[in-house]
């Protein structure tokens, strides 16, 4: 009886303790691998035995944190430097194994005399894919861009100043310069070039990057746009028109301030809205941005370095232009109606640099 008694007794203290936790196992064989695009480091992490990685990225005062299941993570960085990245393994929170490393950031654009520095936009975006790119790789324009050549019509509707060549666009070192000149050239002053992709590629919806360092001054107007593939056969503005990116350079606010806008056909009249965006400090010549829409059947939305500063609803029947197929042009203009013309402040030559243009759908 005694024994029986200490046995349950001794079996009934077993049962009240506590489980004791056991440790997890820490992962193991932790690998990273760097791909390094200009400011862009994507970073694919593999470990044995990992429930999740988080990938800190040291930039400068910032620190970016990305929890991952996959291993991968994008972090870019806008100026050149030496910067850390820090990978952990993790199979819990608290129960990790990690390494950091030193990655050389060098943000070039080759010998164009355009600026080193300047926002960078990503390559990928939720919910889209890269459908079209011009990297500006090769040591000329690729076939899917053509030219617009002259003075145009009453200066192409705008008493432009300019005669459009195709000598002053050029590809060097990953970067496409439209230089605008104080030349004579036949019945002209100024010469530039104006380029476009009519007639060979057009989009319709999606979304539009261009990483580009605009001229200044006044009487300066560089313009990255977009018309309608039908204005051969409806005419302007019936096809409708989307203004990325305008400038009109000059003193005060003009050489750091960026216009979007929409033009349109409003029952047979002339109708545009617009919106602006005006740097802190500085001009849009001192570094490389991006000037970005997104664009679908009820909406455009313009975007400088990836944040919105504009928007406007294209669904009223009126602006049914927008529903349909657009190419892209990129030109700098020289005097018009709306910079009027360069006057004793204003330097030559100027110099539009696009490091990239990508479509993304």
């Amino acid at each position: 009886m005694k024994i029986m008694t200490f046995l349950l007794l001794s079996l009934t203290l077993l049962a009240c303790e506590p489980d004791v936790p056991v440790a997890p196992g820490l992962p193991s064989n932790l690998n990273t691998q760097l791909t390094i695009t200009n400011g862009e480091v994507h970073v694919l992490a593999t470990a044995d035995s990992v429930n999740f990685y988080t990938i800190t990225f040291f930039d400068n005062d910032d620190t970016v944190t990305v929890e991952t299941q996959d291993g991968e993570a994008t972090h870019i960085f806008n100026t050149s430097g030496t910067y850390k990245i820090r990978t952990r393994a993790h199979s819990l929170q608290t129960a990790f194994i990690e390494k950091t490393e030193e990655v050389l950031i060098e943000i070039t654009t080759g010998n164009t005399g355009a600026p080193t520095s300047g926002f960078i936009s990503s390559l990928t975006y939720p919910n889209y894919t890269l459908v079209w790119q011009d990297e500006f790789n090769g040591a000329s324009l690729s076939s899917d861009w053509t030219y617009d050549i002259g003075t145009g019509s009453w200066g192409w509707g705008n008493n432009e100043l300019q005669y459009y060549k195709q000598e002053n666009a050029v590809v060097s070192d990953g970067i496409l310069t439209i230089t605008a000149k104080n030349e004579n050239f036949n019945t002209s002053n100024y010469t530039s070039s104006r380029i476009k992709t009519q007639g060979i590629k057009s989009w319709k919806f999606g979304r539009v990057d261009v990483r580009a360092a605009l001229p200044y001054g006044q009487g300066i107007w560089p313009a990255i746009w977009m018309l309608g593939d039908n204005i051969t056969s409806v005419g302007w503005p019936s096809c409708g028109e989307i203004d990325i990116m305008e400038l009109i350079g000059g003193a005060g606010a003009n050489d750091r301030t960026t216009h979007g806008t929409v033009h349109w056909s409003n029952n047979g009249s002339h109708a545009q809205y617009g919106g602006s965006k005006t740097l802190p400090s500085g001009k849009f010549a001192d570094s490389f941005h991006v000037f970005s829409i997104t664009w679908d059947a009820n909406s455009i939305h313009w975007l400088l370095d990836n944040v919105e500063f504009h928007s406007v609803d294209t669904s009223p029947a009126e602006m049914a232009e927008f529903r349909e197929k657009f190419f892209i042009i990129m030109n700098v203009a020289v005097g018009g109606n709306w910079p009027g013309s360069p006057d004793a402040t204003t330097t030559f030559p100027q110099k539009m640099y696009v490091d990239y243009v990508r479509v993304f759908q």
